[in-house]
């Protein structure tokens, strides 16, 4: 079994995240489980257990030095927290011009938010810190390491979002989410690359992006609902854009993971 690991890391690494995320799902389908059950740790504990499998602790501080990355400059450090932030600002007024009430903006929770972002970046059970290491932190350093950027950012994209799909039986993603799914990927790899490989950048704007969200500024019913889709246009439109306007990234050749890491993990 270590053998085919070796040999399968990254189907590996999926099937694992796919397993342990959805493992509640058949029992609470089944009656047995009163209530929803999906573990947002399932990629951090598939990256552990394939790297200590395959790599050992040459892998494992490979994997903590990429989630402790942090010198790559004030730009991209702002970008990781304010790009989840506008994106959310662009989808409240564009909500407002299609009727929705203008948000007040002064008597939202700040504080809650930024209680929010401390606890999405330390707690591996609330979204952030469970799915970085894995998703960034293992598996695109090595999905970049025989195809572009790009490709390995639809893949990647597309396989996040095929395992949030518990989520969308739950009744607690629709399934427009699916979409925004992919497109946030794209962008987050863009944001990776043009942080020398950093996943801590990638923690810290997933972490923006899970504490303040469209979901919290108060809206109805109806008008949550075109919330959702209006920021899943959003995110699109910013995914293309990066991808028509910064060719230099999607080409391979801005500063993502090093070659020293590329070598390594090649074999994945």
């Amino acid at each position: 079994m270590s053998g085919w690991i070796v040999r399968h890391r990254l189907v590996a690494f999926f099937v694992l995240s796919y397993a342990i995320a959805w493992a509640g799902w058949p029992f609470w389908a089944a009656g047995v489980l009163p209530e929803p059950l999906f573990l947002p740790c399932a990629p951090l504990v598939a990256a552990l257990v394939v790297i200590g499998v395959t790599e050992g602790r040459a892998g494992f501080a490979a994997l903590l030095e990429r989630m402790t990355r942090w010198r790559v400059g004030l730009l991209w450090w702002g970008v990781a927290l304010m790009l989840p932030v506008a994106m959310v600002l662009a989808t409240a007024l564009l909500n407002t011009l299609a009727g929705a009430p203008a948000v007040d903006f002064t008597g939202l929770p700040w504080g809650g938010f930024v209680l929010l972002f401390g606890l999405y970046l330390v707690n591996p059970l609330g979204g952030a810190m469970g799915e970085e290491p894995g998703w960034r932190g293992y598996a695109l350093p090595r999905l970049q390491a025989d195809r572009s950027p790009l490709a390995a950012g639809l893949i990647l994209g597309v396989l996040v979002a095929g395992w949030h799909l518990p989520l969308v039986a739950y009744g607690m993603l629709g399934a427009i989410g699916l979409v925004s799914t992919v497109a946030i990927t794209v962008v987050y790899v863009w944001l990776f690359n043009r942080s020398q490989g950093s996943a801590l950048l990638i923690l810290v704007a997933h972490a923006v992006q899970d504490s303040f969200t469209f979901g919290s500024l108060g809206y109805s019913a109806a008008d949550a609902v075109r919330a959702e889709y209006l920021y899943c246009l959003v995110v699109v439109v910013v995914a293309i854009t990066l991808v028509v306007v910064d060719r230099v990234v999607w080409s391979g050749l801005a500063d993502g993971p090093r070659p020293a890491e590329t070598r390594v993990n090649r074999a994945g």
